[in-house]
């Protein structure tokens, strides 16, 4: 029986039992690629500078190291364009399949690499290349598991919570990550920095056998099929979809603004800042990210679900104000050092910044036209990785050498929650749109 009509002819409790299993498959699949990126991106901050730039001054290492983990960004819009081209010609299944066994080797491999004393810089240039195939298989993950979890969706009222479990994937594999290197951190001591940090890039390939079971066993979304059937497949979806719509694709890149770049700040750069400029304990920070990703676990969905009730733009737009003003109270709290308060500032840091990202795979996909949907709205989403998420730690960085102060990259927090504002109030809210057109 053909795939078409396999999705053309079944009833109402199968298709509901196979939008639970969409969700789930995009949920987990999402949740171990996001638990790869992030056990990198913990790592960077706590093991790399020391480990594969020790000649440098501690903080150029750090620079550096860091400098490795943006290449991953830089990757995602090339993964993007690829793994568009090929959801939107051979489906959103096949698509997210590769783009798991990618991400998942990659990570794997990067626990074997040797470090400098054994190989010198080129311990340095593998990591860059292993990162590079990370943000390629990144690149093309979220738009397949969004589609694959809103395409199955019956109805538009509920649209904006079914498209944000994917999203918890992040949350979930922010915790993991950090849960991991907290766990190995605690078993092997002062060998942490010898095989410790390895360890967790090992344990990847598991949880990459688990993706890929759950996935093997789900159908294509009815929209594409559709898409099949009435033989409207576009022969360079990338290409087109820049054509008719690059004002969506802009605009949801700079909506973004707000959302990723403070995310890694909060999320990546807060190790470097918390343990090199505070002297914080690592193991601290690390709890301290650990429960913010457990919040993240109830507010990204609850957003989702508001964002249903009250329009995608009006929550997004609000979350987008908020971490906008919470950059300046982030580090005030930081830089007290009271362990009290810089919990609470790592614990809230996430509440703004899930008003946006839970809303935001809905806000993204419905811009789009069916038949380009993943090469649009995976463009748009990971452009925003080489404006803002690579760059922010960076940027960050720099400020505080130069001005020795956080004040400066609040300011950047803020800079960024103003592009985003203007992009969100351009682009058009489509939370009752139809999107089974194609």
């Amino acid at each position: 029986m053909s795939a078409s009509h396999e999705v053309g002819t079944i009833d109402q409790p199968e298709r509901r039992r196979q939008l639970r299993r969409a969700v789930l498959a995009g949920t987990i699949g999402t949740a171990i690629e996001w638990y790869d990126f992030f056990l990198y991106s913990t790592v960077t901050g706590l093991v790399f500078a020391r480990l594969y730039f020790p000649r440098a001054d501690p903080f150029v290492g750090t620079l550096e190291a860091f400098g490795v983990y943006a290449v991953g960004f830089f990757a995602r819009p090339i993964g993007a364009a690829i793994f568009g081209h090929y959801g939107d010609r051979l489906g959103r299944k096949a698509a997210l399949i590769a783009t798991l066994l990618l991400m998942g080797i990659a990570t794997f491999l990067v626990a074997l690499v040797p470090g400098y004393e054994s190989i010198g810089i080129w311990g340095g240039i593998i990591l860059t290349v292993l990162r590079f195939i990370q943000g390629v298989g990144v690149g093309g993950e979220w738009g397949g598991s969004v589609l694959l979890s809103m395409e199955w969706a019956q109805s538009n009222r509920h649209r904006g919570f079914i498209a944000s479990w994917p999203q918890f994937g992040v949350p979930a594999g922010l915790f993991l990550s950090n849960l991991a290197v907290l766990g190995f951190s605690a078993v092997s001591g002062e060998q942490f920095l010898t095989w410790g940090w390895r360890v967790p890039f090992l344990f990847s390939i598991v949880l990459v056998a688990v993706g890929l079971y759950i996935r093997l066993g789900i159908l294509e979304t009815p929209v594409f099929v559709r898409l099949v059937a009435e033989r409207r497949i576009e022969r360079a979806p990338v290409l087109e979809v820049i054509r008719r719509q690059p004002r969506e694709i802009i605009l949801t890149a700079l909506c973004r603004m707000a959302e990723q770049a403070p995310f890694y700040l909060f999320t990546a750069f807060v190790f470097a800042y918390g343990t090199d400029v505070l002297h914080l304990k690592r193991d601290f920070v690390l709890m301290a990210v650990l429960a913010a990703a457990m919040i993240s676990f109830v507010s990204i969905p609850l957003f989702g679900h508001l964002s249903d009730r009250f329009g995608r733009k009006r929550v997004y737009m609000l979350g987008a104000a908020l971490t906008g003003v919470y950059g300046f109270a982030y580090f005030t709290l930081l830089d007290t050092r009271v362990p009290g308060l810089v919990v609470l500032a790592i614990v809230l840091s996430l509440v703004p910044h899930d008003m946006m990202y839970g809303p935001q795979a809905a806000l993204i996909a419905e811009s789009f036209t069916g038949r380009l949907r993943y090469s649009g709205a995976s463009l748009g989403y990971q452009l925003s990785s080489v404006i803002a998420g690579g760059p922010a730690p960076l940027i960050a960085f720099s400020l505080l050498s130069r001005y020795h102060s956080a004040t400066p990259i609040a300011m950047f927090i803020l800079g960024c929650a103003i592009i985003t504002l203007l992009a969100t109030a351009m682009l058009k809210d489509s939370t009752n749109k139809d999107i089974s057109n194609v």
